[in-house]
């Protein structure tokens, strides 16, 4: 459970001067207990530290980088854009065939606006809905994380039909107030809140497969039911992709369950590793923003030249016609071998997997919700995490994330992971 002597020096030292020591809290390893790791380089599936140890990384820099780490068509395409300069502040042809390229992957993004982080997207397109509703309220789901703006921080009130409590220091009160939040995979919470309250209602926001509770499914006609309660009381569904969006097939989950939402957020895999987000959806929605609306958004960086061709080449390489197959077929072995050493062993777990994304959870009750994935053995996790990576397989130091497989990681390496597993569990 101990991190090697240059990742303790550096993390010392980085919390004299940074708060926690990181620069994303996730990262102090708190849900784990101990220190987090340094990473001098990374190439494929492997990741190394300061300390010369190398990893098999199952996080990707948490989504973005499906092609594995370092790919040479993405660091290729860096250097050669980079010569020509990093930044204008001036329109750049990249953005223009990013938009080109979003549109034509997701049939219900008419029109997308490029910004820099998901965060970004997701403030962004809650004001955009607010905007064209002229409607305050939104509803979001319990578990599901949308960044860290304040109307978005918003944490479950005492009942189902409450408004939110802020989940921050720092979140005024009355921001909260507009932000309802309700059980995921509840349709009856859903349909009460719209029957009192559905001509208040501006949006509903929803990862659509939530990835930052773990990695939770919808229940049968779940995305449905949002997409047919939405249209009948005039509000707008915002599909936070920022996780699945461009990892999961051409269109994301709207693709897979053939839902289309009136705006879509994205980021990670359209940057290539870079700094990215987009929002993007009804052309009549997204000509409220300025400079031909009323609704302000700006960013000096957005559509950055150097994001917009790396995340380009990485979309090139991942659309030709073995991309998505040959991740199904990863992760379909990589379940498999899970489900059945699992078994073997006798240990109580609930496997969520679609494509390239995937999330143990060590319990044996049904994971609907973020209640569920809360109740499962966390001090278990504790142990694995650390004798995983005791033996070089790097899984997300928290229960509550996403795991990741990318087009660089080969059956070896899966089969390499089943075994340290085994030899975890054994220990445990």
């Amino acid at each position: 459970m101990h991190t090697g002597p240059l990742s303790q020096k550096l993390f010392a030292t980085a919390k004299e001067m940074i708060p926690g020591g990181v620069n994303s809290p996730v990262r102090a390893f708190r849900n784990v207990g101990g220190e987090p790791f340094f990473v001098r380089r990374a190439k494929g599936s492997r990741i190394e530290d300061v300390d010369g140890k190398t990893y098999i990384d199952y996080i990707g820099s948490w989504g973005p980088n499906i092609l594995g780490h370092a790919p040479a068509v993405i660091t290729n395409t860096i250097h050669e854009v980079a010569k020509d300069g990093v930044s204008f502040g001036i329109p750049n042809p990249f953005e223009v065939e990013m938009a080109r390229t979003i549109t034509e992957w997701v049939p219900s993004v008419e029109k997308v606006r490029m910004c820099n982080s998901g965060t970004e997207a997701t403030m962004s397109a809650i004001r955009l809905a607010r905007g064209f509703t002229k409607r305050d309220l939104i509803v979001k789901f319990d578990g599901c994380y949308h960044g860290h703006s304040d109307s978005l921080l918003v944490a479950a009130g005492s009942g189902a039909l409450t408004h939110g409590e802020p989940d921050s220091a720092g979140v005024p009160a009355d921001f909260a107030k507009n932000t309802i939040v309700l059980p995921y995979n509840h349709p009856e919470a859903l349909e009460s809140l719209f029957a009192e309250k559905g001509d208040r209602i501006a949006a509903i926001i929803v990862e659509s497969y939530p990835a930052n509770a773990g990695f939770v499914l919808p229940q049968p006609g779940y995305l449905d039911l949002l997409c047919s309660i939405t249209r009948t009381y005039g509000s707008l569904l915002i599909f936070d992709e920022v996780m699945t969006g461009f990892r999961l097939g051409k269109a994301g989950v709207q693709g897979l369950e053939g839902i289309k939402p009136d705006l879509s957020c994205f980021g990670k895999v359209i940057g290539g590793g870079l700094p990215v987000g987009a929002f993007g959806g009804r052309a009549d929605v997204m000509d409220m923003l300025a400079p031909d609306g009323p609704v302000y958004q700006a960013g000096t960086l957005s559509g950055n030249p150097l994001a917009m061709a790396a995340g380009l080449a990485q979309l090139k390489e991942l659309g030709k016609t073995s991309g998505y197959p040959r991740l199904e077929e990863l992760g379909a072995h990589f379940e498999k071998g899970l489900r059945q050493l699992l078994s073997e062993k006798g240990v109580p777990h609930r496997l969520n997997r679609v494509g390239s994304m995937f999330c143990l959870f060590f319990t044996d009750r049904e994971i609907i919700n973020v209640d569920d994935v809360m109740k499962q053995d966390l001090e278990f996790f504790r142990k694995f995490f650390w004798a995983c990576l005791d033996k070089g397989i790097y899984l997300a130091p928290s229960p509550y994330e996403t795991g990741f497989l990318s087009l660089a990681h080969t059956e070896a390496d899966l089969d390499d992971t089943l075994s340290v597993f085994a030899e975890a569990l054994a220990t445990i």
